[in-house]
């Protein structure tokens, strides 16, 4: 597939690391050099400088034969205007653009169309970010959660305690654990590094154990894993950025909610948007501002300023104060798996959370879902099975037949709206979506190639 980037940001970068891994045609446009030069010594792909909003610029990345244009500048305007460009001079067929500002989103219905500015694939960080933290705090004692199949089915991670019942077991003992729910351990990460299942392994204190179940009763292992009965109920949010005033937004009805935000403009302005929630001007690394607004006594600490620094500061800061669980939004990708499960217990990254919905439109194989896991080491995965036992190389097949690689384990299967957790002897269908994780990245060629249909069906 021959894709151009528009915008060598992280976000671009990421994308434009693992698409050319993946035997695509790459091509990156950006205004920095240097940014662009050190791009093109770590990865096969081609780079071009200009302004992506320009027709010379698109034309001389190749938009002329372009399968797909991926705009992710770090301006909407430019972002826009590209898609648009794209879609009236070179008919690019698909069009994904990231667009940031409130007020183009609020008319999004209206505005990205094919009528108006066609984009095809709108892809909104802030709102992404947003909807992940909310899971994360409606689903305490998590590291991650994942939604699958329109939200009915959940993948999320939990780290092993020293008191777990899990602990010198295999993973299928869950099954035993927790006899009266339907789940599975698809996935293990210890030591930096995953566990594949055709080793047998044991499941130890402090291994991350990744769990397949109806999203419904994702709460409920939780509680039992992790053994905790005390719901959260206070919430702090240092930043009052797009990204914290929006979770402000979505969680003030239900949390007793803070923010402090630096910038008494911002704040007054937020005290006006957000009626259930107490605007606090200060800076999020003042041990007394922490003190006095009782950071002992928060349930959720939440770092989601635009510094990467400042939030891991913060964090360590109110962790140290007494907050029961802290999380941070890291800028870099690279910071992620370093400060995540010490003392600052999640660590969330936006350019993951992008990359992953951006992925789902470029991969072939029907692949409904992409979510990168670990700097993109592993992924989880929705995948539809389509066609006949003739045509497909998973249709008609049970799930011990299929050769996957042993890095993927498939965890679940929905079928006509019912969940289903999978076994060697569970026969896939047409329309099935299955749910797995894959250990290892770079077999995912291997598990695409399986969900793409042959030439005889139509």
């Amino acid at each position: 597939m021959k894709i151009i980037i528009l915008g060598a940001g992280q976000v671009g970068s990421s994308l434009a690391g693992m698409l050319s891994s993946e035997s695509n045609d790459i091509n990156i446009v950006d205004t920095d050099p240097v940014r662009l030069a050190d791009l093109a010594d770590r990865f096969d792909i081609r780079t071009v400088l200009g302004n992506a909003s320009h027709p010379s610029t698109l034309l001389q990345a190749g938009a002329q034969d372009a399968d797909m244009i991926i705009a992710v500048t770090n301006s909407d305007e430019i972002n826009m205007i590209a898609c648009q460009l794209s879609s009236t001079l070179f008919h690019t067929p698909t069009k994904i653009g990231r667009v940031r500002e409130h007020d183009y989103l609020d008319y999004k219905d209206q505005l990205f169309c094919n009528k108006s500015i066609p984009i095809d694939v709108l892809i909104s960080p802030e709102q992404l970010v947003t909807d992940h933290l909310n899971l994360l705090l409606k689903h305490q004692g998590a590291l991650q959660v994942l939604n699958f199949a329109n939200g009915a089915v959940q993948m999320f991670s939990i780290r092993i305690a020293h008191n777990s019942g899990l602990i010198g077991h295999a993973p299928s003992y869950l099954a035993e654990l927790i006899p009266n729910i339907s789940a599975q351990i698809v996935g293990i990460f210890r030591q930096g590094q995953p566990v594949f299942f055709h080793q047998k392994p044991i499941l130890a204190e402090d291994d991350e154990v990744f769990i397949v179940t109806a999203s419904e009763d994702t709460q409920s292992i939780i509680q039992q894993l992790s053994r905790t009965d005390h719901p959260f109920r206070k919430v702090m949010i240092a930043g009052g950025g797009n990204i914290g005033a929006r979770l402000g937004l979505a969680i003030q009805s239900q949390y007793q909610v803070k923010i402090i935000e630096r910038n008494i403009n911002r704040c007054n302005t937020l005290a006006k948007i957000l009626d259930n929630t107490l605007m606090i001007h200060g800076s999020a690394s003042d041990s007394a501002l922490l003190s006095d607004e009782g950071i002992d006594d928060i349930d959720f600490f939440c770092a989601l300023t635009d510094n990467d620094e400042t939030n891991i500061m913060a964090s360590l800061l109110a962790k140290r104060l007494g907050a029961k669980k802290v999380m941070t939004l890291i800028n870099n990708p690279a910071y992620v798996d370093l400060v995540q499960g010490g003392i600052i217990d999640i660590a969330v990254s936006p350019q993951q959370t992008t990359v992953g919905s951006i992925l789902a439109h470029v991969r072939r194989g029907d692949m409904v879902n992409v979510h990168p896991l670990r700097q993109g080491s592993m992924e989880a995965l929705e995948a539809v099975a389509h066609g006949e036992r003739h045509n497909s190389k998973v249709v008609g097949r049970t799930i011990g037949a299929i050769k996957l690689p042993h890095e993927a384990v498939i965890g679940a299967v929905v079928r006509e709206g019912k969940t289903l957790m999978a076994h060697q002897e569970m026969c896939i269908e047409d329309g099935d979506h299955i749910i797995m994780l894959l250990s290892e990245k770079k077999r995912f060629r291997e598990v695409e190639r399986l969900f793409q249909v042959g030439l005889t069906f139509f």
